[in-house]
């Protein structure tokens, strides 16, 4: 059977590369949210071969998670009889005993997916994992020891951001991203499917680049069909995943939540002092469920141009959330042609806008390098601005992408969705004009500011001739 082809993931398979032929004993953490594919690109790089792999068990006691490491040692080992463990320290033990058996003069890979589910309570899992690691692995130099898990919280706290024995123990932690547009379009290809860039940016709208989510897609279908199929179709797999997203990538899901929905509501975008005051959530602890959300991709943070002191915005960035809070969380109508029957509604060409702009925000390298400025160091950041309570007669303005730049330029986008050229009448022009003065007035910059519109399929009519100075259009968002 051919081995089955990758897309994207230079860097991520560079790192594993270093790792294995370095001349130490490693220790790498892969990880990322669900349906990323961690697994997949560890079992790609190692083609399957590993001295010894274990896949942790979804809410299985200690016991049986112990029974199954001693399963998979067995055969791996090649014993006769299956050992007995009745603890953890016995199971790292038992591993230990193994991997000395082997040729000292080449590399002992050792893949443990899904760690976070071995990690059952009072299991003292991760005493053990330590007291083998520092003891033992570490201190060789023929060990390449791979945890994964889609449980993103429990890896950076108890792994990458562990206190106690494997602080600074950890030698590479690689983080997958989902995949860009261009990295979509190519996965889409290899499945057989050939659409145009503006039906993969529909599809990106609505799955974001998680590979999962796009195998499912049939290349027998359209577009739409495959969105009713997967979302609203009774039992739909993409219409069940909510339910389980969440709980499997972050320990204690429900304040988790209390924020995306938070952030789901108010499009614009909080800083934390207004998350901290609607949620009740103590300042410390907010910290860090918002780090672990933008560390996932779920949400996306942006310093304020000019004014950091106000704090960063933070906004809902995942796309399967935004679609799933939209369309399907309170749709009772039972249709499972719902897509079909409403692709064209107000409601729809709505949050087609609002997830355009995520696709922007998601895709600032590319942006950059249609600029060309991919050479020049700039900085991204929005801006706000809210009047005086007491001034009823000036209004506040808001831009979600300012791209300042150490040529001594700022390009201020305007980012816009729309199903043909994009059209800019006496009133909206009226609008940017307003905001592109009231940003230069309250900025106090002395920058060159540049207009640029970023749209669907570009800018027409006279109104757009001295307000847009750069364009650029959804396909340019595939270029790198």
């Amino acid at each position: 059977m051919d081995k089955q082809k990758i897309i994207g993931r230079e860097y991520e398979l560079k790192e594993m590369k270093r790792c294995v032929e370095s001349n130490r004993s490693e220790f790498v953490v892969v990880y990322g949210r669900r349906r990323v594919g961690k697994t997949f690109l560890v079992d790609y790089f190692f083609d399957g071969q590993y001295d010894f792999s274990f896949v942790g068990g979804h809410k299985l006691k200690k016991a049986k998670q112990l029974s199954n490491f001693a399963k998979e040692l067995k055969k791996a080992a090649g014993l006769k009889k299956q050992p007995l463990l009745s603890s953890w320290e016995d199971a790292f033990d038992a591993l230990e005993e193994y991997l000395e058996s082997l040729p000292r003069d080449r590399r002992k890979i050792v893949f443990i997916d899904e760690m976070p589910w071995i990690d059952t309570p009072k299991s003292e899992f991760v005493e053990a994992l330590e007291y083998f690691w520092n003891s033992w692995g570490s201190r060789r130099n023929d060990i390449v020891f791979i945890a994964t898990g889609s449980a993103s919280s429990w890896m950076m706290d108890k792994l990458v951001e562990n206190k106690g024995g494997l602080h600074a123990r950890l030698t590479n932690n690689i983080y997958v991203r989902p995949f860009t547009l261009k990295e979509t379009e190519e996965y889409l290809l290899d499945k057989g499917i050939i659409w145009d860039h503006y039906k993969i940016l529909q599809t990106y709208m609505v799955m974001g680049g998680v590979p999962f989510y796009l195998s499912l897609l049939n290349p027998e279908e359209d577009l739409i069909a495959n969105i009713d199929r997967l979302f609203f179709r009774k039992n739909g797999e993409l219409a069940t995943e909510f339910d389980e997203l969440y709980d499997a990538i972050f320990t204690g899901a429900g304040k988790y939540l209390q924020i995306v929905d938070l952030l789901y509501k108010h499009k614009e975008g909080l800083i934390f002092d207004q998350i901290r005051e609607i949620t009740k959530i103590e300042g410390k602890r907010l910290t860090k469920l918002l780090r672990n959300l933008e560390r996932c991709d779920f949400i996306v943070s942006f310093s304020q141009f000019g004014n950091k002191s106000k704090g960063k915005i933070f906004r809902l960035l995942d796309f399967y959330t935004l679609f799933y809070y939209k369309f399907l969380a309170n749709n009772d109508s039972k249709d499972e042609l719902w897509w079909t029957h409403n692709f064209s509604s107000p409601s729809v060409l709505s949050w087609q806008g609002r997830s355009f702009e995520l696709v922007c925000l998601q895709h600032i390298p590319q942006i950059r390098f249609k600029l060309g400025i991919s050479g020049i160091s700039t900085s991204a950041s929005s801006w706000r601005y809210l009047p005086n309570k007491n001034n009823s007669e000036e209004s506040g303005a808001q831009i979600d992408l300012v791209i300042d730049r150490n040529d001594h330029t700022i390009n201020v986008c305007e980012m816009k969705f729309s199903v043909g050229m994009y059209s800019i009448n006496k009133e909206y022009e009226a609008k940017v004009r307003e905001r592109m003065s009231l940003f230069q007035e309250r900025t106090k910059t002395v920058k060159s500011i540049v207009s640029t519109f970023i749209t669907t399929y570009g800018v027409v009519n006279a109104h757009s001739h001295s307000i847009v100075h750069k364009e650029i259009m959804a396909e340019d968002l595939f270029c790198i």
